[in-house]
C-alpha cells in the first residue's frame, strides 16, 4: 500500500473526480490511502514546524518515505516505477509526503528516503495530488509491462 500524507484542505470536487478516475484502477500493492492533515493555524516557521511534527508522528519506523519538494530530484516515470516497486516487492509501506505552503522542516527532509520534485515549476497542492495519483497509476502499469506508458 502507498500512503499519502498531505497538508491542506480536503480534496476539492474537481480533484476528487480526477483522483477517483485513477485510484479505482489501482491494484495491490499500488493502492492508495490518503491522510489529509489540516494546515497549521500558525505562520511561517512555526507552521512548518507544527505541520512537520504532525507528519513525523504519522510515519512508521520502517516506512519507505518519499518527500515531494520542489528542490528534490526530477525523475522520469520509469524511474519512479522502479523507485516505488522495489519497496513494495519487499512488503514495505511507502509513504509519500506533500508538505504545506511553508514546506517541511529538516527533520522531515532527513527522514525521507528520497526527495522528489515533480518539476522545476510550482503547482497548487490540489493539482499535485491529482498528478501524483496519475503517476502512481502509471508506475503500476509500467511495473506490470502494460502499454499505458510510451517511451
Amino acid at each position: 500500500m502507498i500512503r499519502i500524507i498531505a497538508i491542506g484542505k480536503k480534496h476539492e470536487s474537481w480533484v476528487t473526480d480526477g483522483i477517483e478516475r485513477y485510484q479505482k484502477r489501482l491494484r495491490r500493492p499500488f493502492d492508495i490511502e490518503w491522510v489529509i492533515l489540516p494546515h497549521s493555524s500558525l505562520n511561517d516557521i512555526a507552521a512548518r514546524q507544527d505541520e512537520s511534527r504532525r507528519i513525523i508522528s504519522r510515519l512508521n519506523a520502517d516506512d519507505y518515505t518519499v518527500l515531494l519538494d520542489e528542490r528534490g530530484k526530477i525523475i522520469d516515470s520509469p524511474t519512479l516505477s522502479l523507485l516505488i516497486s522495489k519497496p513494495l516487492e519487499s512488503s514495505k509501506q511507502i509513504t509519500i509526503i506533500i508538505g504545506g505552503a511553508y514546506g517541511v522542516d529538516d527533520l522531515v527532509h532527513q527522514r525521507a528516503d528520497f526527495v522528489w520534485s515533480l518539476s522545476h515549476l510550482v503547482f497548487p497542492h490540489q493539482l499535485v495530488r491529482l498528478m501524483l495519483t496519475e503517476q502512481i497509476y502509471r508506475s503500476q502499469e509500467i511495473a506490470g509491462g502494460k502499454p499505458y506508458h510510451h517511451e
